[in-house]
């Protein structure tokens, strides 16, 4: 059987924001920009360039906020850990001052736009915290303080941390802010749809055309455009070779409700095991979220462990008296550590991409979604060669290129050369990956003892796909794709599902 763990599989902000019902796209449309995926980045980019006049399409392959997004931790902010000492170190200051730029303006973003559309989204302006418990980490605290300061944010080193337990210091970051993500989602959706612009839901986008116009072939419809936006996590259809300069990476939460306030702030710690942890107050009552347990896909290992630490984690240290709820998602991490936003390649002339928001989409993905705009318009924008798509950047990225595609090459050649388990079920709550007649097939059994066989084979680059029990999963450990046990595509970069075998 299964282990059971605490909690329902469902992330918090999808399980109480409701749905949408928007359309699927049929027949042919004609707007001046298409922009592929209905996450933070999509919409963002979707809502500023009807703002200047531009009629818009969303396509969107679920339900607006059911992707990474909406498993997110909702916190809204330029503080990104140690984010500025890294970037000095790998580029230089002028490069992190930009970043911090980018990103301060961004939260300051969310919230007009939140109080211009009347989105009803939780919104609560918090300051957010880089915390230390360590001597080796208060002393790296101290400096991300110092730095940040100068880079132009309004941050201090203080020893006053509004945290149930005790620690040595923190950067403390002003004015930032947190969510409720799906419904932010939402709010930036209803505003989208009308007056020229569409989201279209349940729609898959095949990889499109670069040209005059501009096709996107997309479910039963087509999209003509003069631009399109790639806002897909990571790209699919191997578009601008992202899967070699960007690798994702997945990172677990818990949430239970407490008694109380919520707490006042966001807070990330620099020692390790990174925890991140917030609370929110939805629909009344207090939340408080642990997260972390980070790893790359392609490491794998016992996801159940993983939500037990934070579990174990949120009881002990955070007085949580039961988890009502866990998730795991998924982002892409970028070789030198800046996003990729900008033309898709260097001979693309109307396709753009964002990708690799370094699991701070919520502020990332909204300044790339400023960044797009402006080329759009063909304006320019001052934080745009920095995050460029087709920068060259060797001293940032170089060793980290070999080393991460090494990875993945393993993970490859492991995945389809693995040997499986014969041909028997599954106990009930388990899948395993067996061999019928040549085929690697994945095979999961539900509770009431059916059986559900797919192809193992990814529908993206071919690997070999694995159970994650703790989420119900199918996941490819090579490139990040996920599939229910149904076989639809939870998360790219494939598009196509697992096929159904006997």
């Amino acid at each position: 059987m299964a282990r059971r763990l605490e909690g329902e599989p469902v992330s918090l902000w999808v399980a109480t924001a409701g749905g949408t019902d928007y359309p699927p796209l049929v027949g042919e449309v004609e707007v001046d920009v298409a922009v592929i995926g209905g996450g933070i980045a999509g919409l963002t980019t979707a809502l500023a360039l009807k703002r200047t006049g531009r009629t818009v399409a969303v396509l969107e392959a679920a339900r607006v906020g059911t992707g990474v997004t909406g498993h997110t931790t909702g916190k809204v902010t330029a503080l990104h850990r140690l984010v500025y000492t890294e970037l000095r170190a790998s580029h230089n200051e002028n490069t992190a001052r930009v970043y911090a730029a980018a990103n301060q303006s961004a939260v300051g973003h969310v919230a007009q736009v939140v109080a211009d559309e009347g989105i009803d989204c939780d919104l609560r302006r918090v300051a957010n915290y880089t915390y230390a418990e360590s001597k080796d980490a208060v002393t790296a605290v101290r400096a991300e303080a110092e730095l940040a300061a100068r880079l132009g944010l309004p941050a201090e080193f203080t020893t006053d941390v509004p945290l149930p337990f005790a620690v040595r210091g923190a950067v403390r970051c002003a004015d930032q802010a947190q969510l409720h993500a799906v419904r932010y989602l939402q709010g930036l959706a209803h505003a989208v749809h009308g007056d020229g612009s569409a989201v279209y839901e349940e729609t898959v986008a095949d990889k499109p055309h670069d040209g005059t116009p501009c096709v996107v072939a997309a479910g039963r419809g087509t999209v003509r455009c003069r631009a399109v936006v790639v806002a897909t996590n990571l790209p699919y259809g191997g578009q601008g070779l992202f899967e070699t300069r960007c690798h994702p990476h997945r990172s677990y939460l818990v949430a239970g409700r407490v008694d109380g306030p919520p707490l006042d702030g966001t807070f990330i710690s620099a020692d390790e095991p990174m925890r991140s942890i917030l609370s929110a107050v939805v629909d009344g009552a207090t939340w408080l979220l642990a997260g972390g347990e980070g790893h790359r896909v392609s490491r794998g290992g016992d996801a159940a462990e993983r939500y037990g630490h934070l579990a174990a984690f949120a009881h002990d240290r955070l007085g949580v008296p039961t988890i009502g709820h866990r998730w795991s998602t998924q982002d892409g991490i970028p070789l030198d550590g800046l996003p990729y936003v900008g033309l898709m390649s260097p001979t693309a002339h109307h396709v753009y991409v964002i990708t690799g928001l370094r699991k701070w989409g919520l502020t990332n993905g909204t300044a790339a979604a400023l960044i797009v705009t402006d080329a759009v318009n063909g304006r320019d924008n001052p934080w745009a060669k920095v995050f460029n798509s087709n920068r060259i950047t060797p001293v940032a990225s170089a060793a980290r290129f070999v080393t991460e595609n090494v990875r993945t090459a393993v993970a490859t050649l492991g995945s389809r050369f693995r040997g499986h388990a014969g041909t028997g079920a599954p106990a009930p709550g388990e899948g395993a990956v067996t061999e019928v007649d040549g085929e690697k097939v994945a095979v999961y059994t539900d509770e009431e003892g059916r059986r559900h066989a797919l192809s193992a084979v990814c529908t993206h680059l071919g690997c070999t796909v694995e159970f994650n029990a703790a989420d119900t999963t199918w996941d490819c450990p090579c490139h990040g794709s996920r599939f229910g046990t149904d076989g639809h595509v939870l998360q790219g970069p494939a598009t196509r599902s697992l096929p159904a075998r006997e």
